[in-house]
């Protein structure tokens, strides 16, 4: 692959750029609905949780990125936390296929409002056609060495940021009125809330791509921390501002109704069909703009644990660096998410994979890296319960509404694990020092 960071080619504002692109595509255009429908006209406050959750995660990987700032991203906490064995694999292995998950959702959420204008978008074939293509697109993008990346990153965000900041406060002002009675006769429905943050997670998780670059920032041990806590903060202001224009251009039914569509829905009743196509424009640049910064980055991420022996390699006869090949892995795996699985179903899985991750790396830096890293014990494992929390009441709903899912995702993590135990042919680590737990 010919595009490739280097030392020091990352400034704040690069890294910042780079999270926000990430963070912002399939995340508030396919994911609101998601939400709405489980914790009800409360849902803009699910963001606000979300937020929470992620900011005390983010905790441990500031404090690990501040003390290696230049070691291999959650690749190298992993290895830290429990040595190059199985479990260190298998979350790695999770933590990657939790970014292509979040790649697939992209590219369905392109082709869904691509769609909407033609009235097409609940096609089962057009859908996922489009959001191939896209990933193919980007693919190709990716291996031209022909884009500046931290210009194209910062351009994109700006402009994504500003279209969607404008779509949140017209449509805030337009129906400005409607906001306060939907939610004060409803009270918050406990369960559903709670499991709505797991997806409000997967809404910020892109954070973790400025984790992953660490080795390429100006500065690292400063403004990995930084550039994670204003990405965090940016997101969560442009989230609440389009949660509560959606609800106030929209009852809760018609949330749910369009819910892989819902900001375009929105934007009908607030400002007519030049809003409504404003809202499609600006949601087709997000997520094919999000989609070529994530594909970039999940390569290079996932070239990580394979370079470090982590995770298994095969060239296949392909001639290149081990980067190049990731970067065909990463395409081909969410191409085929794209075809087999909807919306819905593909933020379910990326929520469990990367809940089980978070957890596991949460868990590996208490028990063995805390007092290494100046880290203070109690927000460990404060960020540890939420997530634990959140997982076990997300799963136990999905149990109830769509059990196919919750079973494809235990047996595909059971999967990872065992594979990890078998490539690796132990629990145990016997290098750097490091027990598996």
């Amino acid at each position: 692959m010919k595009a490739e960071y280097q030392k020091n080619s990352i400034t704040l504002i690069g890294g910042i750029s780079m999270g926000t692109g990430v963070m912002i595509g399939a995340g508030i255009f396919a994911l609101t609905g998601q939400i709405a429908e489980l914790a009800g006209p409360w849902f803009p406050l699910s963001f606000v949780a979300g937020a929470v959750v992620t900011g005390l995660s983010a905790y441990t990987y500031i404090k690990m990125s501040n003390a290696y700032p230049s070691a291999g991203g959650i690749a190298m906490i992993l290895q830290k936390a429990y040595g190059p064995g199985a479990i260190a694999g298998a979350a790695a292995l999770l933590m990657a296929l939790s970014m292509v998950i979040n790649e697939s959702l992209v590219a369905r959420t392109f082709g869904t409002y691509i769609l909407r204008p033609f009235d097409l978008a609940n096609q089962n074939v057009l859908v996922p056609a489009l959001g191939v293509a896209l990933i193919v697109f980007a693919y190709l993008v990716n291996i031209s060495g022909n884009r500046s990346v931290g210009a194209f990153e910062f351009a994109m965000a700006v402009l994504k940021i500003g279209g969607i900041a404008l779509f949140g406060a017209a449509a805030l002002w337009a129906g400005g009125a409607n906001l306060a009675p939907s939610a004060a006769s409803n009270p918050i429905p406990l369960m559903g809330f709670t499991a709505s943050i797991a997806l409000s997670i997967l809404a910020f998780k892109g954070f973790t791509t400025i984790t992953n670059s660490g080795a390429e920032m100006v500065d690292p041990s400063r403004n990995v921390g930084r550039a994670i806590i204003a990405s965090i903060a940016i997101c969560v202001v442009v989230y609440l501002l389009v949660a509560f224009a959606v609800r106030a251009s929209l009852t809760l039914d018609e949330i749910v109704a369009a819910k892989d569509y819902s900001l375009a829905r929105a934007a009908e009743p607030a400002f007519g069909k030049y809003g409504f196509y404003f809202t499609i424009a600006l949601a087709v640049i997000a997520t094919a703009s999000g989609l070529m910064a994530s594909v970039f980055a999940v390569s290079c991420m996932d070239a990580m644990p394979t370079e470090m022996k982590m995770i298994p390699h095969s060239h296949f006869g392909m001639s290149g660096t081990v980067r190049s090949h990731t970067l065909i892995y990463t395409v081909v795996i969410a191409a085929i998410l794209t075809v087999f699985f909807d919306l819905s179903r593909i933020a379910s899985l990326g929520a469990f994979f990367y809940l089980v991750m978070d957890i596991l790396i949460h868990w590996g830096v208490y028990r063995r890296l805390r007092h290494e890293i100046g880290a203070r014990g109690w927000v460990l494992m404060t960020a540890m319960t939420f997530d634990f929390v959140v997982l076990a009441v997300f799963g136990a709903m999905k149990l109830q509404s769509d059990p196919l899912i919750v079973a494809i995702a235990a047996i595909a993590m059971a999967a990872v694990f065992i594979f990890e135990r078998l490539y690796l042919s132990r629990w145990t680590a016997k290098s750097g020092g490091h027990k598996m737990g």
